[in-house]
């Protein structure tokens, strides 16, 4: 038990330790499965990078309950994912250049954003501006935490206003978006990089296909909202596999930091 999973994309059982090996990525068919945070940071920065802004707990100003209370689905993701919530700030270095990386877990209630994640990119909003090093935020989210009402809306507003001081500053922002990022989170930041990529296959939109085609009455135009049909439609820079993501980063922050100096 747990020694295999089936691949989404090509129905194969692969082995998990292989795919473990290779980045969480299907070595059949390519399928991006979600990768935890940690293994995340751990994937893109050097070693001795350093983890902060942990401490941050969200609470229960509703006393919210659906199926089951939201201090209880609170608990079960902390247990789960070992986070106080849905996001990890880490600093450190991609290749040569320092860098903030503020990277979401799906594994936390869908990742999604509350004040603690709002507050959370903030603080790495600050200290990108501090130390005028480029910043990097990993979207993975279903967007904003409705069992905390309008104060998760709120974050929207508050994490664009925060990263219009980094372009003022011309420090330069890039946003990876990875399967699913959506909601709220897509309404937002995480379309206001200065690079925008995307994993492949990547499901990014504001509501999901379903809805939209009980909305208009339509069938979708195939691919429709995954990243390889927003980036034939302009709403995305490049599509990068994760195995080459941090190459791809190095040669991003390398021209961007360039083009600042010039």
């Amino acid at each position: 038990q747990g020694l295999w999973i089936k691949c989404e994309g090509c129905r194969k059982t692969l082995w998990k330790a292989d795919l473990d090996a290779n980045l969480q990525v299907c070595p059949n068919c390519g399928k991006h499965f979600k990768l935890a945070a940690r293994d995340r940071i751990e994937s893109l920065l050097e070693p001795g990078y350093e983890l902060v802004d942990l401490e941050l707990r969200s609470t229960d100003p509703l006393e919210f309950t659906d199926l089951k209370p939201y201090k209880g689905r609170l608990a079960a993701a902390q247990k789960s994912t070992g986070l106080n919530d849905a996001i990890v700030n880490a600093i450190g270095k991609i290749g040569e250049q320092d860098v903030v990386l503020s990277v979401m877990e799906y594994g936390f209630i869908g990742g999604s954003m509350g004040p603690v994640m709002g507050e959370t990119i903030a603080r790495a909003v600050d200290r990108s501006l501090q130390r005028k090093v480029p910043l990097i935020i990993v979207s993975s989210s279903g967007g904003a935490r409705m069992m905390e009402g309008i104060a998760s809306l709120m974050q929207m507003a508050k994490v664009s206003a925060a990263l219009a001081k980094m372009d003022e500053a011309k420090i330069p922002f890039i946003s990876l978006m990875t399967d699913p990022t959506t909601g709220g989170v897509t309404a937002s930041f995480a379309m206001l990089g200065e690079l925008n990529i995307a994993e492949p296959g990547a499901l990014i939109g504001f509501a999901g296909p379903r809805v939209i085609e009980q909305t208009i009455r339509q069938k979708l135009p195939e691919g429709f909202q995954r990243a390889e049909f927003l980036l034939e439609k302009g709403f995305l820079d490049a599509v990068v596999h994760r195995r080459e993501l941090k190459a791809y980063l190095i040669r991003a922050l390398e021209f961007k930091i360039g083009r600042a100096h010039v």
